[in-house]
């Protein structure tokens, strides 16, 4: 049976399951290298064996319009929407991590807290209710849950043998906290790069520009942090892993709660720069972000519950809402 024979969208093609094994083992082997190159030397393989997959995956129809590079059609709100959050996080990390630092522990946090809420109710408040999309829009929910689930326990299972399996972990008080924190921040990192600042993008120039903007904005960000160039040009490439794992489902749960998690608790108690900083009750500050976030992803999710129950309000589905490398179940019925 030929792949042109079936619905896109609502049957996996053999070329969409093909797409989806090549970029899986992507990942897989992207993670992998984590254990064998640091800095530059990891960013470059992560560039060349990408640049590599996509000369390949380029041969299969399906995956051609990723290489869009501008479609014709940028959306002016969107990327306004993003510049404006973008450098407001940026600003309040900088201002946390390298003017009030753990040496003024209140401010740093509330610093701290405000980035991270501002990267979650920003694209919150511009999706579902300024552009009146859905949290599905963000990669929030139950979309492809069963595809999710299994690619995620998949990385989430190498990241943790190349790194915390059989790790001699510190005092609880100098990892739990940071455990905390690393979950915290997981949220926030999911809903804003990927979600959000990938999905923004891909509406506007296609996916595989929105991977490489979206890993190149995450790297910068760091820039929040402190961190120096062959830091953000390695966490770059780290973003390119993370972006292309979002997209093979556009569900942030294949990073969250387990893989991103994983490797920033293991990035901080290799650092060590704020191992032993944070005490027992920074545990309860990043609780209160979380429930916060939880609280602003439940109250959209009741507003648009309310809106898809008015006539000729529906959400429309914008052109992020397809799945990897396949065509969205929209366009399928209007084929079929």
């Amino acid at each position: 049976m030929k792949d042109e024979g079936r619905v896109p969208g609502l049957i996996p093609t053999r070329s969409q399951v093909a797409l989806a094994v090549m970029w899986a083992a992507f990942v897989v082997a992207g993670l992998l290298l984590l254990d064998v190159l640091e800095g530059a030397a990891y960013g470059v393989a992560v560039l060349a064996s990408g640049g590599a997959l996509i000369v390949a995956s380029a041969t299969i129809p399906r995956f051609r319009g990723s290489l869009a590079w501008f479609r014709g059609r940028a959306d002016a709100r969107d990327l306004v929407a993003v510049a404006f959050l973008y450098l407001a996080v940026v600003g309040l990390f900088r201002l946390a991590f390298s003017v009030f630092t753990t040496d003024n522990l209140l401010w740093f946090f509330l610093a701290f807290a405000a980035g991270l809420l501002l990267g979650v109710v920003g694209p919150v408040v511009y999706r579902v209710g300024f552009r009146r999309g859905s949290l599905a829009d963000l990669g929030i929910g139950a979309r492809r849950w069963r595809s999710t689930l299994a690619l995620g326990l998949l990385f989430a299972a190498v990241q943790f043998s190349i790194t915390l399996w059989g790790y001699d972990l510190p005092r609880p008080v100098d990892w739990i906290p940071l455990l905390t924190m690393a979950l915290t921040v997981g949220v926030f990192e999911a809903v804003f790069f990927r979600g959000f600042i990938q999905g923004c993008l891909e509406a506007s120039f296609g996916a595989i520009p929105a991977v490489l903007g979206a890993a190149g904005l995450y790297g910068l960000y760091h820039v929040g942090y402190g961190m120096g160039g062959e830091e953000m040009f390695f966490l770059f490439a780290l973003g390119i892993v993370y972006a292309v794992a979002y997209r093979l489902v556009q569900n942030v749960l294949v990073l969250w709660p387990l893989l991103t998690p994983l490797g920033s608790l293991f990035a901080q108690l290799e650092a060590g720069d704020i191992r032993g900083e944070l005490p027992w009750a920074s545990m309860a500050g990043f609780g209160d972000v979380l429930a916060l976030m939880v609280l602003i992803l439940w109250l959209a999710y009741r507003r648009e519950r309310k809106r898809r129950g008015q006539p000729g309000r529906r959400p429309r589905p914008g052109p992020w809402a397809g799945g990897p490398w396949i065509g969205s179940q929209q366009k399928a019925r209007e084929k079929a």
